[in-house]
């Protein structure tokens, strides 16, 4: 692990802007590119150009994309970001499951893994499962030799600097515990943590092409949580708690919460709300709300719309400060019609005017694979970072 973790940790030291990491990060951004191109934009000579790209190719970061169509003469190779040639085995971590994927940087999937978790469950328990799992997904896959990082995303706030969860409500046993160390030691590669809802919405702005937009997403399941991600940046907030909608309290409410307070969005409108709502009908899981929804069962859909309603008073109050272009709702309540309708007729008659002006609501485009596609962009963004590429060059 060595070298490549320590990487990370060293590449606080601003490269040069002419350097093949940056050279990387302009094609990653504005490709797929001729050399010619790339020269006018960077501003270096043929020869270092060359140089530049002849390091990066060996390090298989660039490949040929095709040819530009030639107006007489030779036609221009075109070069792009080899964001394919890497893995990162990614994992999504909730209250009730945890699903394990083999991906590479641009979000494809190779195989998944979903399994089943106890209500209650601890990282001593569950931490063995993930990586006896992956390792079975990366021998399975044959990319076990590509594999550059781990990403992992679970509910509530992510101690970045040190590595740990911080108090998810939805699963306290999780409380403090290091998630990085123990991944990066029996990987041998860096981990990256990420909170599930960020991750959802980093997904969907990877798959809406990296635009130079705000996009709010939500994400409603067993928990209730949101992501803000801003030109390609997660807003986390100065605590990590930022889009912790889940845990705002409705005004009048005395829902009793699994964070230990009363009446938080959440105890109301989550996943876990619902199973408790609609037990009567032989509800026990999130699952079974989904099913009973399709299957058009009116005191379901009637649960879920409220619930939609409820979640959509605070995301018209989101949408009023942050001002986004798209809001994407994901999870398995968030995608049902009814809750997804409710949530959006409300945010549209509370949210203020201006900022609903070209608003796109949907639901997530990604289905199942949304977190994954996330926590794909977040290794491409750090392992193809201009001061990771840097180091690499420098570490040859």
């Amino acid at each position: 692990m060595g070298d490549i973790v320590n990487m990370l940790v060293t590449t606080s030291t601003p490269s040069s802007p002419t350097s093949a990491g940056h050279v990387l990060a302009l094609l990653r951004a504005a490709g797929p590119l001729t050399r010619l191109e790339l020269q006018e934009r960077v501003g270096l000579s043929r020869v270092t150009l060359v140089e530049r790209l002849d390091v990066l190719r060996s390090l298989g970061l660039v490949r040929q994309a095709g040819h530009r169509k030639s107006s007489g003469g030779r036609r221009a190779e075109v070069l792009e970001v080899n964001d394919t040639g890497r893995t990162a085995l990614v994992a999504d971590l909730g209250q009730s499951h945890a699903t394990l994927a083999v991906v590479d940087l641009r979000g494809t999937v190779f195989a998944r893994e979903d399994h089943r978790l106890p209500m209650r469950h601890s990282p001593r328990e569950i931490v063995p499962v993930l990586l006896d799992a992956g390792r079975k997904l990366l021998r399975r896959t044959e990319r076990a030799d590509t594999l550059c990082a781990m990403a992992l995303s679970v509910p509530g706030q992510i101690d970045h600097e040190r590595g740990v969860t911080v108090a998810p409500p939805t699963m306290p046993d999780w409380n403090g515990a290091p998630l990085r160390e123990p991944f990066a030691a029996a990987l041998g590669v860096p981990v990256l943590l990420e909170n599930d809802a960020n991750a959802l919405a980093l997904g969907d702005f990877c798959a809406l092409g990296r635009p130079d937009v705000t996009l709010v997403g939500v994400k409603v399941g067993t928990g209730i949580g949101a992501g803000v991600v801003i030109s390609g940046r997660v807003h986390r907030g100065k605590s990590g708690s930022a889009g912790e909608i889940g845990h705002m309290r409705i005004e009048g409410s005395q829902q009793q919460c699994s964070c230990g307070r009363r009446g938080c969005v959440a105890a109301s409108a989550s996943g876990q709300a619902l199973t408790r709502d609609l037990q009567p009908l032989g509800v026990r899981t999130v699952a079974d709300v989904v099913r009973l929804v399709d299957e058009g069962r009116s005191d379901a859909i009637r649960a879920t719309e409220k619930a939609g309603r409820l979640v959509g008073a605070v995301v018209a109050t989101m949408v009023s400060i942050v001002d986004p272009t798209y809001v994407r709702v994901g999870g398995a309540v968030g995608v049902l019609p009814p809750f997804l309708e409710g949530l959006r007729r409300t945010v549209e008659a509370n949210a203020h005017a201006s900022a609903l002006r070209n608003l796109d609501i949907g639901p997530s485009q990604l289905g199942e694979n949304g977190a994954f596609v996330g926590l794909a962009g977040l290794v491409a963004d750090e392992m193809l970072s201009p001061a990771t590429v840097d180091a690499m060059v420098a570490g040859r």
